[in-house]
């Protein structure tokens, strides 16, 4: 062997060497860099004409176990679900507060201790039913209930609004990852033609695809080129040549009404085609689930208790009256003049004065009368009162003379395939109005002061005498029926996940505060175990992949020695040139 290939060995090892402590030196830099996997200098052996000549760097290469990736992805996007999850339904339970109480006293911030505190104010009003300050403070404690179911209604809709803004977000982000993806598929083709190392784009391209995978399930392969191929699970592209980008249009507003199904929410759509559907996993997943399963469920439950209570209140304040009566009943019901009257039995309407004393009566056969057109034109024939239909189809009925009232007894009227008595069918005796939880509200002029409660009765006897009195207290009566039916049992159907249950109205609302808190617990404790198998992933990667910052160091120490002896056996080669030169000088 020559001095020159012995040196040109001597060089092409201290240029590997060179390389292999450029890539230790990026190793040591980037040990805490996100994604950054561990990169190895590969030598070779050169060899010409059966000679050893040295040593080349044949490629900058990272391991990275494909197996532990592949759990990795499919961990990120159940933990990124998880995470959803937890922190929505911890916040659904903040919204629904605490159920707690001390012995006789409640405590607690939630529906049920609000309605616990109805109940102990009708039990005190119960006492002394002619208080005027007792009544004001039931009232009061009514508003309470009424201001909490809408508030807490209204709390739901917007984390079904926030859930529908953070998918809009969720999607952005999606799109920008899969265009860096696409982007990095061309940079690492074309590094890969020019022999240059795809390491570190293929390090970029991984993190990126673990981005994607936090907020949708997704397929993913690499192709015979060396590009990243995404898909959703059941097979949409999302990037394959080229990028395609999710589109989605956020809600510009959003109610209890408001629903996927029906139009009111977009759908997820690349390619044309909706894919709301095909996402199940991954914040999106999880945040699709809220909006249209899980919020929805909750809300119907609490609409349930809204119309049972309302129900149940309205049925014995509009078998009662006020007194003094008021001037004018104004229904809850919205009918039209030619709806079909569907009704028997008889019904008394009344004017009286201020202190209940008949001025007139009537007393009206239902079954005379085919529509509510005809109702209405039948109690204009009272004396003394008017009805119609205001612009909202609630039937009005006033009394015409100064200083008096109208009263109504429902007999024995039967309205409609309910069988309703005719102030309830028409909602003329209301104490709340509600079509749900969202509107839920004390009848207004109650809540004012205008109008007491109905604590009252119009005299129910065959015949009644002009100038007797026929409107009579009866609030111990009424404020004991009010009181058993906050109490007493009441049957609840299987709504939004609860089962049928029979209960106090109070707890039927705890059995939803306790749904609540167990989704929200469930929702805890799987987020828990998601966060602990998906830093199990990360961690086995890592160490498989990662930089393990003491071997490194080991390493640079051992190619510090390396450089070392290439160095000198440099210098040695070069001594023995100079020998060799002044041999043959000598010799000549």
């Amino acid at each position: 062997m020559s001095l020159n290939i012995a040196r040109s060995i001597a060089f092409s090892g201290l240029s590997a060497t060179q390389v292999q402590i450029s890539v230790a030196s990026a190793n040591i830099a980037n040990a805490d860099t996100t994604g950054y996997t561990k990169k190895t200098a590969n030598q070779a052996s050169s060899v010409t004409a059966g000679v050893g000549t040295g040593v080349t760097v044949t490629g900058i290469t990272s391991t990275v176990d494909r197996l532990l990736l592949k759990s990795l992805i499919a961990s990120n996007s159940d933990l990124g679900s998880a995470d959803t999850l937890n922190s929505y339904l911890g916040s659904l339970q903040q919204l629904y507060g605490s159920t707690s109480s001390s012995g006789s006293t409640s405590t607690g911030t939630s529906l049920a201790n609000t309605l616990a505190s109805l109940e102990s104010a009708l039990s005190s009003l119960a006492t002394t039913p002619s208080s005027s300050s007792l009544q004001s403070n039931a009232v009061s404690a009514l508003d309470a209930v009424a201001s909490q179911l809408r508030e807490t209604s209204s709390g739901i809709q917007k984390l079904r609004g926030n859930a529908d803004q953070d998918i809009a977000s969720a999607v952005g982000s999606v799109n920008d990852d899969l265009t860096r993806i696409a982007d990095l598929n061309t940079a690492i083709r074309q590094a890969a033609a020019a022999g240059q190392s795809t390491a570190d784009l293929e390090d970029e391209r991984n993190t990126a695809l673990q981005d994607v995978s936090s907020q949708m399930d997704i397929s993913y392969y690499t192709a015979a080129n060396g590009d990243l191929q995404i898909s959703t699970t059941s097979g949409q592209a999302l990037v394959d040549s080229s990028a395609h980008t999710l589109s989605y249009t956020p809600a510009s507003s959003v109610g209890a009404s408001t629903s996927y199904g029906s139009g009111g929410f977009s759908g997820i759509v690349v390619n044309g085609v909706d894919i709301t559907s095909q996402i199940s996993s991954g914040k999106i997943g999880a945040l699709v689930t809220l909006r249209d399963s899980t919020l929805p469920a909750v809300q119907s439950q609490l609409d349930t208790l809204a119309t049972q209570l309302a129900a149940s209140l309205n049925a014995v304040s509009n078998a009662q009256t006020s007194l003094p009566p008021p001037a004018s009943l104004t229904g809850s019901a919205s009918v039209s003049s030619s709806d079909t009257l569907s009704a028997t039995g008889t019904v008394r309407l009344a004017v009286t004065d201020s202190s209940g004393k008949l001025v007139s009566s009537a007393d009206l056969d239902l079954s005379s009368y085919a529509t509510v057109g005809d109702l209405v034109g039948a109690i204009n024939g009272i004396s003394g009162l008017s009805a119609s239909l205001d612009a909202d189809g609630h039937l009005v009925i006033k009394a015409a003379g100064s200083g008096t009232g109208v009263a109504v007894s429902q007999m024995t009227s039967a309205v409609g395939s309910s069988g309703a008595g005719l102030s309830s069918y028409f909602g003329l005796n209301d104490l709340v109005t509600a079509t749900g939880a969202s509107d839920f509200a004390v009848r207004s002029d109650i809540l004012s002061g205008t109008r007491s409660l109905p604590l009252a009765t119009l005299e129910s006897s065959a015949t009644l005498s002009t100038g007797s009195t026929v409107v009579t207290s009866d609030a111990a009566t009424v404020v004991d029926s009010l009181y058993q039916k906050l109490t007493g049992a009441t049957s609840f159907a299987a709504v939004g996940g609860l089962s049928a249950t029979t209960g106090s109205f109070a707890d039927y609302a705890a059995a939803i505060v306790s749904n609540v808190a167990s989704r929200a617990s469930q929702a805890s404790s799987t987020y828990t175990a998601k966060e602990a198998a998906q830093s199990t992933y990360a961690n086995s990667l890592s160490s498989q992949s990662g930089v393990n910052l003491d071997e490194e160091t080991a390493n640079m120490s051992e190619l510090q020695n390396k450089y070392s002896a290439a160095s000198e056996l440099i210098q040695i080669i070069n001594t023995m040139f100079s020998a060799l030169l002044t041999a043959v000088q000598s010799a000549g």
